[in-house]
């Protein structure tokens, strides 16, 4: 999520028009991109024009290419679909509709193209820029135009941003829409969980994806799916004999319900068709099961987006426009993606090839070059769902000599995803022979009650227990705050009493803490010399080592279901402004985050604390958009001040500030979610990154076994922290991350990488960047230099 550096403003004393456009099958987020897009363009002091019905609107011209104010995109934000439209265009495929596009841009000035869409919508914006000059040389031939018309206009800028529900562009990530999709899906399938446990059932349910899995296989991860079909990896053709085999197993362990997920597009390794009806029938005869079929269909497609949707498509329409006045004529046409953390660029063409090539391998029964063509990540998945899913692989045991009795333990407050995690490493130890042993209720637990009679803290973990655990929210084996150094000496007694081979800590900053005490306290106890390795998994996003920490999306999915329902009653009441309290300790991720998620006018973190001038520049901000803002609607406005921002200015003093100064021309109220940021349902992401991290967690306290405790104690990563970091998964020692990467009495990290988001922040909801230790006249001055007076600004 790292943007660039912002450029400089190109071609002095001439306005770039930029034109942005939907093509294609809509996908939740697009707007959020428009409306960036929009924004961003006119802070580069650009102009900004919409085209209207895609492909479509740009062949007609006219009134469907509009120019697009600052207040035009209010409250796009939240909107699911696209509301600047999206239709086919047979025209724009041919070279004469692409002739009179070229004339209707030129008529309207623009020079630059932002075109929102799947890859056959990103292909033909490349194919316009290709035939561009030979485009206006036939306009003026034909004396269409004149030669001065066309001679600004020599050079087409064109950038594309993936907006697919199917996630099916190679070199990205996620594409805009992908998670919301699999929110959807999610949600149908954890409902249909219920009654397939409660009457024994089977259930087939189709997703979408013609020629890519994505969906299918996160929505296998996800909730735990029995089996799963996609089109890059097709069973063989016993697909019938296996699937029936491995349900029968599970059946025969305790359970109760069956779940196969299957794409649009699955088919077999000889490329016949395998359809709901065709697995149904197998169920229902084979395996004597009663089975239902569940298709989406379209309600994938619907909706308000994601928090993360809203905030990737905020992010990349943000770099898109940079990449606008940073191309040359000779930059190939790039298209912005995400690559773990971090937005970067692709050349459009190449990642538009590589994802032709995948439909193509598949055509020609070259799976292994289709599951290679999709991003690593997408393997890694595919390994782990199936590792987790059929654990009774005698292929995966491991020699009895390299087993291990592998502790797990929850520290911290609960986090959505903390059972996926552990659901995950429990499936894997079983599969690799490994002993998964519960650590109930934290240190406390162990300390207090781990010999309890009959049952103790410390219990082995059997996988029909786990197994059910995939959607849960909260923590089934119970956490807590405490740190081992409430009593050492009994935690390593515990240790060694039932010879904890390995330690699997999933939390948050305490978890962090109590690894590190562990770590020091292998000076004193001979317990301690085994492998430990750290999930974070905090709604707060505040543990070193790590960008993005188990639960964070969870929270945000949370929290701006809060401000999307505060904000509709600011709207429907016209002059309203919410103040709404964060969670996130001293780390102000989850309100800046929120903020670029929901349009917040202002947001207000520990970093960067609040003062009187911030108060009063804000209100006078407020002042002049209420004072603008006579007869446009989505007039809310929503302000987030985390918990720990500041121990004078809590949210309902701020908001009673604002209420004062808006003298009855606009009102104010606050609100505390407080624990609903918790969640209830971890969201999809964190469920499939949880099962992701763990697996790789416990492979990594795999690397250990046979080890003595001296070379163990050796070993800097035999205490480790995994995470994301900027384009990377990786593990971090636990030594060096303490010494060099984490601020102890501000709990969070030295160096936050989302702090460059907040001018984004500020920037997308027209608020004035002004040094805080300004005086009055500076502050005044500094409101009318930037616009703060004389532009409507707004959500």
């Amino acid at each position: 999520m790292a943007p660039a550096d912002i450029p400089p403003t190109p071609l002095p004393g001439k306005k770039r028009r930029i034109g942005v456009l939907t093509s294609g099958g809509d996908a939740p987020g697009m707007n959020g991109a428009v409306r960036a897009i929009v924004r961003m363009a006119i802070h580069y002091e650009c102009e900004a024009f919409a085209i209207y019905e895609g492909y479509d609107g740009l062949v007609k011209g006219g009134d469907m290419i509009r120019p697009m104010a600052w207040e035009d995109v209010r409250g796009f934000l939240s909107e699911g679909g696209t509301l600047i439209g999206t239709a086919r265009c047979k025209e724009f495929m041919e070279r004469p509709g692409r002739l009179q596009a070229a004339k209707n841009m030129i008529a309207k000035g623009i020079d630059a193209l932002i075109i929102v869409g799947g890859d056959g919508s990103l292909t033909g914006a490349d194919i316009f820029r290709a035939e561009w000059p030979g485009l206006l040389e036939e306009l003026v031939a034909s004396n269409e135009l004149s030669e001065q018309d066309v001679q600004p206009f020599k050079h087409l800028n064109i950038v594309g941003l993936v907006g697919s529900i199917d996630n099916d562009l190679s070199m990205t990530d996620a594409t805009i829409g992908c998670y919301t999709s699999l929110t959807r899906i999610c949600e149908a399938v954890d409902s249909v969980d219920t009654t397939a446990t409660s009457h024994q059932r089977a259930f087939i349910i189709e997703v979408m994806g013609r020629h890519c899995g994505w969906l299918a296989l996160m929505t296998g991860v996800a909730t735990g799916a029995d089996f799963i079909f996609i089109p890059e990896n097709p069973p063989p053709a016993t697909w019938k004999e296996d699937m029936c085999d491995v349900i029968k197993k599970h059946r025969a362990m305790g359970k109760r319900k069956t779940i196969v997920i299957i794409a649009e597009g699955a088919l077999d390794q000889e490329l016949n068709k395998i359809s709901p009806n065709m697995v149904k029938d197998v169920l229902s005869t084979e395996a004597g099961l009663d089975t239902r079929v569940t298709t989406l269909g379209h309600v994938q497609r619907g909706g308000t987006p994601c928090s993360y949707d809203r905030m990737l498509s905020t992010l990349q329409g943000v770099d898109a426009v940079r990449a606008v006045l940073e191309c040359t004529p000779e930059t190939p046409s790039p298209v912005i993606c995400i690559v773990e953390n971090k937005i970067v660029r692709r050349p459009l063409m190449e990642a538009v090839a590589q994802t032709k090539e995948v439909a193509t391998a598949i055509k020609d029964r070259d799976f292994e070059k289709a599951m290679r063509l999709r991003d690593a990540e997408f393997g890694e998945y595919w390994k782990a769902y199936n590792i987790t899913t059929n654990i009774e692989q005698e292929a995966l045991k491991l020699p009895k000599e390299k087993r291990m009795r592998i502790g797990i333990i929850h520290v911290g407050a609960p986090a959505g995803g903390m059972n996926a995690a552990t659901r995950a490493a429990v499936a894997y130890c079983l599969a690799r022979g490994h002993q998964p042993v519960a650590l109930h209720n934290g240190f406390p637990g162990i300390i207090r009650h781990h010999s309890d009679k009959p049952v103790g803290a410390v219990r082995d973990i059997p996988w029909v227990e786990a197994e059910t655990w995939a959607s849960k929210g909260g923590s089934e084996i119970g956490t807590n705050r405490g740190l081992p150094s409430e009593d050492l000496e009994t935690v390593a007694h515990v240790f060694q009493k039932y010879e904890i081979q390995a330690l699997f800590v999933v939390g948050g900053f305490e978890a962090f803490t109590a690894v590190s005490e562990l770590r020091k306290g292998r000076e004193y106890y001979k317990a301690f010399k085994i492998p430990m390795v750290i999930l974070p998994a905090t709604i707060s996003n505040n543990v070193p080592g790590t960008e993005y920490s188990i639960g964070s999306d969870t929270c945000l999915n949370a929290l701006i279901q809060y401000c999307d329902a505060c904000r509709q009653s600011a709207s429907a009441s016209r002059r309203r402004v919410f103040v709404i309290e964060t969670q996130g300790g001293k780390s102000g991720y989850i309100a800046t985050v929120a903020g670029l998620s929901i349009g917040a006018l202002a947001v207000y973190t520990p970093e960067d604390g609040i003062n009187i001038k911030m108060l009063d520049r804000d209100i006078d901000h407020l002042r002049n958009v209420f004072r603008r803002d006579k007869g446009q609607n989505r007039a809310g406005k929503i302000i987030l001040v985390n918990e720990q921002a500041s121990k004078v200015y809590s949210v309902q003093i701020i908001a009673d500030m604002i209420a004062e100064a808006g003298k009855g021309k606009f009102e104010s109220r606050h609100g505390v979610p407080g624990h609903f940021q918790q969640g209830t349902t971890p969201s999809p992401m964190d469920r499939v990154r949880a099962v992701r991290f763990g697996v790789k967690s416990v492979q990594h306290l795999e690397t250990f076994a046979g080890m003595s405790m001296e070379e163990i104690d050796d070993e800097p990563m035999s205490t480790a922290v995994i995470g994301i970091q900027g384009a990377k998964v990786l593990f971090s020692p636990m030594e060096h991350v303490e010494r060099k990467k984490t601020d102890w009495p501000a709990r969070r990290p030295k160096e936050e990488f989302w702090m460059e988001l907040k001018d984004i922040v500020d920037t997308l909801s027209g608020r004035p960047h002004v040094n805080p230790s300004h005086t009055d006249d500076h502050l005044h001055q500094e409101l009318r230099t930037q616009g703060g007076f004389d532009r409507v600004q707004g959500m």
